[in-house]
């Protein structure tokens, strides 16, 4: 009796061992190809700022991407598994694991294609560039760019007190830097048009230099050309909405095209 109790325990650890397998195989639990998302835009946009998930639990979700800190305090850069906080007195800092964000978007990331990004004179050309390495205008993408870029303007919010206000107001107090021969990297996501609301629609970049002492969220960009892209293909997204906050009673049945506009690029 004692021997068929152990054979079926052997043969049920190895049924479950070769279902982890094969969920590891098809992509489950591992983050690959899929761009996790904490909280919407839109929420952001209408200062929802408490953070809900920590950055230990967010480095478990992704290697790579970009958000924002617990009270909208600094930008968010996850790049190489470790996520660092550029901060608006122009530090950056490598983020606590028990700091938390109101929104991220972060993946494992892959390359799946490469390529020069070519000579861009402004943001607009750089987004262009990028458009032609996309697979579809229909998928979401995570991207990054290395290398020497020739004007880099990027900003960062100061932490915000409540009552919160709109992003649009808040960002009134952000500090922007400017930096003329900048080595380092771009960090960013493509989302389709259809995620407006949810997700910030087209490219949503954040840079941070090589040796980790400057970054933000870009608002402008002129590069020689000798930067490289990689890009990885994103084939599912996942929010996690953030319960215990005041996103239940927050109003998000409006149009906040207009805002996002003059948050993305300072216009």
């Amino acid at each position: 009796m004692k021997k068929l109790i152990l054979l079926v325990v052997i043969a049920a650890a190895v049924v479950l061992s070769a279902a982890g397998l094969n969920m590891l195989s098809h992509g489950i639990d591992t983050g690959k190809d899929r761009l996790y998302q904490v909280s919407t835009i839109d929420a952001l946009l209408q200062g929802v700022y408490e953070g809900t998930v920590t950055i230990q639990d967010l480095e478990r979700e992704g290697d790579t991407g970009i958000g924002t800190f617990n009270r909208l305090d600094g930008e968010l850069v996850m790049i190489d598994g470790i996520v660092y906080q550029a901060r608006a007195d122009g530090s950056v800092i490598r983020a606590p694991h028990n700091e938390t964000v109101p929104f991220a978007s972060v993946t494992r990331f892959d390359f799946d294609r490469v390529g020069p990004l070519g000579s861009a004179a402004n943001l607009t050309d750089v987004e262009q560039r990028l458009d032609a390495f996309l697979t579809s205008p229909n998928l979401f993408a995570m991207i990054r760019v290395d290398g020497c870029f020739d004007y880099v303007k990027v900003r960062s919010p100061p932490a915000q007190s409540e009552p919160y206000q709109r992003l649009v107001d808040a960002i009134a107090q952000q500090s922007v830097y400017e930096y003329r021969n900048a080595t380092g990297t771009l960090v960013g996501t493509y989302s389709p048009p259809f995620a407006t609301g949810v997700a910030v629609p087209g490219w949503h970049l954040h840079f941070i230099s090589d040796d980790r002492s400057r970054g933000g969220h870009v608002l402008e960009l002129a590069s020689d050309g000798t930067a490289m892209v990689g890009i990885d293909d994103l084939t599912s997204f996942t929010v996690e909405l953030p319960i215990g906050t005041d996103f239940t009673e927050t109003d998000l049945s409006q149009n906040l095209s207009g805002d996002l506009d003059v948050v993305e690029r300072n216009r």
